[in-house]
């Protein structure tokens, strides 16, 4: 059974200080191959009460590690809440917010809450919940109202709370045909991730491109 300490030490002799480099410009504090930590977490398996110690400690690498190894039904709404909103590493919040809240029964709940947060990065997390359940549930969503508050909104929000909004723009885009023309022009209109540096062979964000390349796609699979 290896225990807090030894699993801090595990992780600290695999820093990298040119991983950190790079993870440090995306405001990731950590030089941990994340393949590696993986490898960490296949070992240990579930282990809910050593999740939560790992946790406790405030370390990135180890946070990480934590959320591999936890069982995301365990946490109350409370709970996950305190822990997003003492998450600083932005990887720590992605891991968080897709492999325990969405797994847990509280995805809804605190979609609700989070959304409308006044903290840009708790909001974004809400919104990173809606874009999730606009592909997998969307009846009961008010689309309409998103849309407007994505147009009066997204232009001027933050970053990260920018990139979950327009996901969600996206995502309605590509799901819902009657509100295509609308996600199009909104994203026209507001030219948000325009130009934002692409890789060769990788979509846009820019959500009219993103919306007519996933579109094109389904349309070529079905023909």
């Amino acid at each position: 059974m290896s225990t807090v300490a030894e699993l801090t030490a595990e992780l600290a002799a695999l820093e990298n200080p040119k991983a950190r480099a790079i993870n440090e410009r995306h405001g990731d504090d950590h030089g941990v191959n994340l393949a590696a930590l993986r490898a960490i977490a296949k070992r240990l398996k579930t282990q809910h009460e050593l999740a939560v110690e790992l946790w406790a400690t405030g370390d990135t690498a180890t946070r990480l590690l934590a959320l591999l190894v936890c069982r995301p039904k365990e946490f109350s709404a409370d709970e996950l809440d305190a822990m997003l909103r003492e998450a600083r590493a932005p990887k720590v919040i992605d891991w968080l917010v897709n492999y325990v809240v969405k797994k847990g029964p509280h995805a809804e709940a605190l979609r609700l809450r989070w959304s409308a947060d006044a903290e840009p990065t708790v909001a974004a997390a809400g919104w990173a919940l809606t874009a999730d359940r606009v592909v997998k549930r969307p009846d009961g969503l008010d689309l309409d109202g998103l849309l407007d508050t994505i147009e009066g909104e997204m232009q001027q929000a933050p970053d990260r709370l920018q990139w979950e909004m327009n996901t969600t723009l996206a995502q309605i885009g590509i799901t819902q045909p009657g509100l295509r023309a609308r996600a199009l022009h909104i994203g026209e209109k507001l030219g948000v991730l325009k130009d934002y540096p692409t890789p060769p062979n990788c979509t846009s964000p820019y959500a009219p491109i993103w919306i007519g390349e996933i579109v094109r796609r389904q349309e070529a699979k079905q023909k």
